[in-house]
């Protein structure tokens, strides 16, 4: 089974420089720009890791994460924040091991963001594998 990523970014250089990364490292990549975006790809059926920015016009990923949540998805995703804000939302701090794997601020280092997404890969498809 091919592992899958979604990055979710409104930065077209972000998503086009993401793909190209987790594409070379042989990830099946979903690319959107928006949570709605996002929430549509999840309701089409991707699972797997999900990159998701916090600042995006249309709905932000917070609101994405908390309809992600409430809607029961989460069990079928990994998510990883990867946003310009310097420092860690606290807003995040109760969410980070229950959502959330990972807090990556910008810029991302490359080889520390293919490490995590790696290790979220295969706890995810090792935990999941029976439902994907």
């Amino acid at each position: 089974m091919k592992k899958k990523v979604m990055i979710v970014d409104d930065e077209p250089d972000v998503l086009i420089s993401l793909k190209t990364v987790f594409e070379r490292q042989d990830y099946e990549v979903v690319t959107a720009s928006n949570g709605v975006e996002c929430l549509d790809e999840i309701e089409k059926g991707f699972k797997g890791v999900i990159l998701m920015d916090l600042m995006m016009p249309v709905m932000d990923g917070w609101a994405t994460i908390n309809e992600i949540v409430k809607k029961g998805y989460n069990k079928y995703v990994c998510i990883f924040i990867i946003t310009g804000k310097g420092t860690k939302d606290y807003q995040s701090m109760g969410m980070l091991g229950s959502f959330i794997f990972d807090y990556l601020t910008k810029p991302l280092d490359v080889n520390q963001l293919i490490s995590s997404v790696e290790k979220s890969s295969r706890c995810f498809y090792q935990t999941h594998s029976s439902k994907l």
